[in-house]
């Protein structure tokens, strides 16, 4: 008799167990949701990597502005430099990813990434620094979930807002200001190729003073700005007098 009382305790403990965390699978979901949503019009408080950069000591030197407050140079050159396919594609540069994860294959000590911006801003808005299979996993769902609701220049102006670009210092106008002691709105092209060309690793490649690494990638980065300038997916993000493309319909001639 008891060992069934006991049974039937173990059960109701397990169900009581499964419908809270039911709900509150559903309430997280419901909430991240939500945030995803809000951060289309506002921006995030604090994220982890920033979070860490206090608790390290480093510093939190940031300064978020609109994209209309971006130098257009600087947009540029963050494409240049980053990704180049990033007003085309949906959130991930497969070709990209296939040939990063056959390179880190046959070359398992230099690992090659292959995010794209969406990814990056995905990464460093909502999740952590890290190459687990369960981070790389959210950082999917994330992206997806950016490129969905947000769309493309809302995502360059949060990743060009909270990205790394020196010990402590994140998002272009802090970067801006910290460099050359002017706002983003400011930037020359030679100046917003070094800030891009920092990014793989601003801690090591850094602006200030100008590394080697930073002076001869950023000559590649200008190269690449001018090869980009034309393209009218690229200008659409890069101008703020650039309206989208309308669909007209062509008048039929009279018989």
């Amino acid at each position: 008799m008891a060992a069934k009382k006991s049974n039937s305790s173990n059960r109701t403990f397990l169900q009581k167990t499964f419908r809270f965390l039911k709900r509150l699978f559903i309430v997280l979901f419901i909430a991240q949701f939500v945030y995803i949503i809000l951060l289309k019009w506002i921006d995030p408080p604090i994220t982890v990597t920033q979070l860490v950069s206090v608790i390290k000591g480093e510093g939190l030197k940031r300064d978020y502005i609109s994209i209309e407050q971006m130098s257009s140079n600087a947009r540029l050159a963050v494409i240049a430099e980053e990704d180049q396919l990033f007003p085309k594609h949906g959130g991930f540069d497969w070709k990209l990813i296939e040939k990063a994860m056959d390179h880190n294959e046959k070359k398992p000590t230099r690992i090659r990434g292959a995010s794209t911006i969406s990814q990056q801003t995905a990464k460093n808005v909502f999740l952590w620094q890290g190459r687990s299979w369960f981070r790389k996993g959210l950082e999917m769902y994330f992206t997806k979930m950016i490129e969905w609701i947000w769309g493309k220049k809302r995502i360059l102006e949060v990743y060009l807002n909270v990205v790394e670009m020196g010990k402590g210092v994140y998002g272009i106008e802090a970067a801006s200001r910290k460099f050359y002691s002017k706002p983003a709105i400011q930037l020359s092209r030679a100046e917003a190729a070094q800030i891009a060309s920092s990014l793989r690793n601003p801690k090591k490649y850094t602006v200030k003073p100008l590394s080697k690494a930073v002076a001869i990638r950023s000559g590649w980065v200008l190269r690449q700005m001018n090869n980009l300038e034309g393209d009218e997916d690229i200008q659409q993000l890069i101008r703020d007098d650039v309206q989208p493309k309308k669909v007209t319909k062509k008048k039929r001639s009279a018989n």
